[in-house]
């Protein structure tokens, strides 16, 4: 299920045929794996940015963790993917931060927490709303939700409209918990599995790329002038989006299953990847 939040206003300003949309995931890509942001990195991306392309943030986290990087960044650009593409924000000088939310997708999340509760009894979960509050039950590591979270019994969390649900089930065994994963058949939403025991489930048919076609469609960008930089499991999607006609860049430390949806490799986080993947894109005249 979908709604357009506020609206989605007509873009500012219109591109040249030689600018190119730039998606960038941020953990693990613009900011190291230890959260650290390098001067090399916020350069290249403002560098970019100057030289008339329209750089951008897709990213698994929310809204809230999203826009303090973007303001690190010191970007501004017309939308802004959050929550694996559950969430599109629109520039907007009259909201707090600048950014309001224009697109906002969610889904019932009882069918799903069931289903996992039962094969995996011993898991932590924790369901986002379009707001950016987090209800959990269990354990999560410090940081790796939100500022704003809440913490309720499990049936509580049934009662919540999810733009996205995450379970963390530290006491399995990696391999048997992506196996879990698979034998549950989640056919009615999106998920992806992460670096450890961590599961992002997203509504059905949701990701960054259904997000980024959407900006893509609006400021009228062409299929070959889109290029997106990720490295994990939920940038699969959006390499596969972007590199259809245009360029799929991972991190060098990407695993395996990521790296094989790319059109091209880059350097790894802790040398400043996204820079150097970043220098091939010149001035637009």
């Amino acid at each position: 299920m979908s709604e357009v939040a506020a609206g989605v206003d007509q873009p500012s300003r219109s591109w040249s045929t030689e600018a190119w949309l730039v998606a960038l995931d941020i953990d693990g890509t613009v900011l190291h794996e230890n959260g650290a942001l390098s001067d090399h990195v916020v350069r290249e991306v403002r560098r970019v940015r100057d030289e008339g392309h329209e750089v951008t943030l897709a990213t698994g986290r929310s809204v809230s963790m999203t826009l303090p990087v973007l303001e690190q960044l010191e970007l501004s650009p017309e939308f802004v993917v959050s929550s694996n593409g559950a969430i599109t924000l629109q520039r907007d000088p009259l909201a707090p931060r600048g950014y309001r939310r224009a697109h906002v997708e969610h889904f019932d999340p009882t069918p799903v927490l069931q289903s996992i509760k039962e094969r995996l009894p011993q898991a932590n979960y924790a369901v986002e709303n379009e707001t950016g509050l987090y209800r959990y039950t269990g354990w999560f590591p410090d940081g790796a939700l939100d500022i704003e979270t809440e913490e309720v019994a499990f049936d509580d969390l049934l009662t919540t409209v999810a733009t996205r649900v995450v379970v963390i089930a530290p006491g399995h065994d990696a391999d048997d918990f992506r196996q879990a994963v698979e034998d549950l058949g989640l056919h009615q939403v999106s998920y992806a599995v992460g670096w450890t025991n961590w599961l992002d489930i997203a509504p059905d048919g949701v990701n960054k790329s259904t997000a980024l076609e959407r900006i893509r469609h609006t400021l009228g960008f062409a299929r070959n002038r889109v290029m997106a930089i990720g490295d994990g499991r939920n940038d699969i999607e959006m390499f596969q989006w972007a590199g259809v006609e245009g360029r799929a860049v991972a991190m060098g430390q990407a695993p395996p299953d990521v790296l094989e949806h790319a059109t091209e490799v880059t350097k790894s986080d802790g040398d400043d990847g996204v820079a150097w993947a970043l220098k091939s894109l010149k001035g637009v005249a």
